[in-house]
């Protein structure tokens, strides 16, 4: 099914949102990377369902009312409506795009006691936001467990009411709970028996399994750390009525403190996201296919990379910074360096008082961006940031002077330039502030920039 949908790739819906890229997609449903004109966030996903469903104006209608919940941990919906490509009659809804998702960090290693930590909080945070509202998720799984910029987020375009028949969910996924799967009712315990099978996959890359027929409890592995051993055991009881709430699951998780080692291992600064997750697995050599997310990846078993590496006063044209160590195989855009452009001072043994002498570029920071973000370009993203330095080679000021197309790139552009420092020209013998305007070019293959003092 997958080339079906895929065939739709250049394909215009309501022409309004063009399908630039598949994402991924099921027998039913397919989810393209888009835009939308004049609006921010401009980089935004669609999905496609047909429409021949049970029935299509429930979907429609459960939409709109998840379009109107407003959450931190819960992915934004933008517009819903009904489209037609080829003949084939479809529903579609606009949403945030994720540019990744805990399934993709899995299949290459279990996350840290701590990542597991900073991560199921806010997926509980939003469960309880949804219940309190009426609402059930029904499809909990590392796949909707996904980063936006800093934020942990779950999908909410599968939301449907509290009592819902399960036969809205479809087929259902082998993290549903045992009275999905017997057709019963949707329950905030459906979900909660969702969120103990993501925990277990989380911490070990495998599912629990039966300790016998089909009827009996699940398995959960006696290694798992505490507190999340608890937690899993009372998410998943058959019988719905056993077992704990979102609530009483966020208490016991802030209730146990990580065990030292556990801690040690992880020592770092919130959950996945581009930062927190690619990172180790570029550092591994790792490369991840078809990812989303976003910032992910302060959370890896080894050593902190640099953010930046120094370059000496003069750089050599082309040359290479990253911000992570090397690796053999890098999802991670690569961020190439020019010398600053302006004239090299007048060669002389000796330097008189009144002379001046050019800054030079010391300290470059890569943009943060995921390789995801980047394989959306078409030909090239430009942004200028204007650079205020101080007369200790300090930016005490950086200002965007052309964002180019993307908020996106240019966010990351001015995370970045913050955080350079200069060698500052000297006057008469004595460091002055200077002013430079920082040229970044970002590609398919990676990003440059281009550095050039204006002042004085």
């Amino acid at each position: 099914m997958a080339e079906v949908w895929k065939k739709w790739e250049g394909q215009v819906v309501n022409e309004e949102f063009p399908l630039l890229r598949y994402l991924g997609g099921s027998e039913h449903s397919a989810v393209f990377l888009t835009k939308r004109a004049d609006r921010e966030p401009q980089d935004v996903a669609i999905k496609l369902i047909l429409a021949n469903a049970e029935n299509p104006e429930l979907q429609l209608s459960w939409w709109e009312l998840a379009a109107k919940l407003s959450h931190p941990n819960l992915l934004r919906l933008f517009q819903m409506g009904r489209c037609q490509l080829e003949g084939t009659e479809l529903l579609y809804v606009v949403t945030e795009y994720a540019e990744e998702s805990l399934s993709q960090i899995l299949p290459y290693r279990p996350l840290t006691p701590t990542e597991a930590r900073d991560t199921l909080q806010p997926l509980l945070d939003a469960l309880g936001y949804i219940h309190a509202k009426g609402f059930v998720h029904g499809h909990i799984k590392p796949a909707n467990v996904m980063a936006v910029g800093d934020l942990i987020k779950i999908s909410s375009d599968g939301l449907c009411g509290a009592g819902e028949s399960s036969r809205v969910l479809g087929t259902p996924s082998i993290y549903a709970a045992p009275e999905i799967a017997d057709g019963g009712g949707m329950t905030p315990a459906s979900d909660v028996w969702s969120v103990g099978m993501t925990v277990v996959e989380a911490l070990t890359q495998s599912l629990p399994v039966s300790k016998g027929t089909e009827k009996t409890e699940l398995v959960v592995p006696q290694d798992l750390p505490e507190p999340f051993f608890d937690i899993a055991n009372h998410c998943l009881r058959r019988n719905p009525e056993r077992r704990w709430t979102v609530a009483e699951i966020g208490a016991r998780l802030r209730e146990v403190p990580l065990a030292p080692q556990a801690a040690e291992i992880a020592p770092s600064k919130g959950a996945f996201s581009k930062r927190g997750y690619l990172v180790p697995a570029i550092a591994a050599g790792v490369l991840l296919l078809g990812i989303l997310v976003p910032r992910m990846l302060h959370h890896r078993p080894g050593a902190e990379p640099s953010p930046a590496v120094e370059s000496p006063t003069q750089t050599v044209p082309q040359q290479k910074i990253q911000s992570s160590p090397p690796a053999p195989v890098s999802d991670k855009p690569q961020v190439s360096t020019t010398p600053p452009e302006s004239s090299p001072p007048p060669a002389s043994t000796k330097e008189s008082k009144s002379a001046r002498t050019q800054g030079a570029v010391l300290h470059q920071v890569a943009p943060d961006v995921s390789g995801s973000a980047l394989r959306t370009i078409q030909g090239k993203v430009k942004v200028r940031v204007k650079a205020t330095v101080d007369s200790s080679g300090k930016v005490v000021s950086a200002k965007l002077d052309s964002r180019g197309p993307s908020k996106y790139f240019a966010e990351r552009a001015l995370d970045a330039a913050r955080q350079w420092t200069f060698k500052p020209p000297q006057a008469g013998g004595q460091s002055v502030p200077s002013d430079w305007m920082l040229k970044f070019e970002f590609t398919r293959s990676g990003a440059s920039v281009h550095p050039a003092q204006t002042s004085p």
